[in-house]
Order: structure tokens, then sequence, then C-alpha cells
């Protein structure tokens, strides 16, 4: 072997790993830069609100906990989580009308939108849960770890 192929195939090697990198920065950078998209619902009443289920709610604000809130209208209560955004309880004020969008689950909302009497909106929050990462997440199971878990075994 001639003494330059070394050096030449050191390269090619080089610039396909730099090719490969830059691919998946700029793969990663796409995917990471998720917007948040609020659609806008009809409002419905509290009380027909089911788990798991994207919701709109039109109330009061009865109380404020930090970034927290308690919506009220005619056919109920339900607590308002605000997340990050929320945080000193600046977001919303006691006797105040505003519209709620966002996910009801495990008996609270998880806001990502509110708006307000006089117009105003603050997106507060991710738009829907994360899609669940591993590499047999298409078949339900989060990672591999959850696939020799449900294994079946020769005795049953």
């Amino acid at each position: 072997m001639p003494l330059g192929a070394g050096r030449r195939r050191a390269a090619a090697v080089a610039a396909l790993l730099g090719a490969f990198a830059i691919g998946a920065g700029a793969t990663a950078a796409t995917m990471g830069s998720r917007r948040a998209t609020v659609l806008s619902m009809a409002p419905a009443p509290i009380t027909a609100m089911r788990d798991w289920s994207s919701v709109a709610v039109r109330g009061d604000v009865a109380e404020v906990f930090g970034n927290k809130f308690i919506v009220a209208d005619d056919s109920g209560r339900a607590l308002v989580d605000t997340g990050r955004a929320g945080e000193g309880g600046t977001l919303v004020t006691r006797s105040e009308a505003v519209t709620v969008q966002g996910r009801f689950e495990h008996g609270f909302i998880h806001a990502t939108a509110i708006t307000h009497a006089d117009g105003r909106s603050d997106v507060v929050g991710p738009p829907a849960p994360r899609p669940r990462r591993g590499l047999l997440s298409w078949r339900g199971i989060d990672g591999l770890s959850g696939w020799f878990a449900r294994r079946p075994t020769r005795n049953g």
C-alpha cells in the first residue's frame, strides 16, 4: 500500500463523520424547535370535561394559588395548572372572567392558553404531551427494559 493511501482514507473517514455530525445536529435542532400552536375551541361546561381530553372552559377566577387557580362557571369548579409561566400568581386576578384552553388530566386542567376578558391571550404551556421515546415506543413499550419485563416466560 502506498504511503499516501492511509492519509486519504483517514481524510475520507473524517469527512464522512463530519457530514454525519452536521446532519445529526440539524435534525436535533429541527425536532427541538416545537412551536406552540393553540387552536380556538368552543368553551364547554366544566362538568362536561372528560379525562385525557382537550378542553376549553369559560368562567370566573374564584381563587389563586401561585401558579394554579380555580375557574368556576354555572356548572362547577375546576383547578387550572399554568406551569412555570404562572409562578408568582400574576397571570390572573380573583373574579376575572377568563377562557382556559388545555388538557384535562388527573382531575385538573393543564392550561395551554388563557384568554382574558379584554382579549389578551397568554400561552402558558405545551400544546400536548410529548411522545413516548424509546426503541420500541411504536409497540407501546418505552425502552428495552419494558420489553424484557413483558416477555412471557416458559412456565406461564
